[in-house]
């Protein structure tokens, strides 16, 4: 019989790929859902800009260009922000401090995104023994 490294003599692995389960980088460092945040914010500014400009210029078509311009400065400017809040940090960093902020500032909102289990209290913390 052959001797497999890979696994232990029970049958359990020993070897697991360290980036298995990452997502994979996509655009100017973003993983594919950081990547559809960023347009869908800078997609709704740019429906915010649009919609102005269009009742100026008296033209629809400025809707669709605005969020296609406003897109690509989302995702170039929005991509490096990001690429550097996130730097030397874990992979769930953004989500956790996202729901946290959420927790802070929407408790409703927090709640109906599992923010409740966050521990959102500051201050400091004491132990007390109890004495006999």
């Amino acid at each position: 019989m052959e001797s497999n490294q890979d696994s232990a003599p029970d049958g359990a692995v020993t070897f697991l790929p360290h980036r298995l389960n990452r997502q994979p980088i996509v655009v100017r460092g973003l993983t594919a859902d950081e990547l559809w945040i960023c347009t869908g914010l800078s997609a709704l500014t740019g429906v915010g800009l649009g919609i102005p400009l269009a009742y100026l210029t008296s033209s629809v078509a400025m809707i669709p260009t605005s969020i296609v311009l406003v897109i690509v400065a989302g995702l170039f400017i929005g991509g490096g922000l990001l690429r550097r809040q996130k730097r030397g940090r874990p992979e769930t960093w953004l989500y956790r401090h996202m729901q946290w902020w959420l927790a802070r500032r929407y408790p409703a909102l927090g709640h109906l995104l599992g923010a409740q289990q966050l521990i959102t209290r500051s201050g400091c913390w004491t132990t007390h023994r109890g004495g006999a």
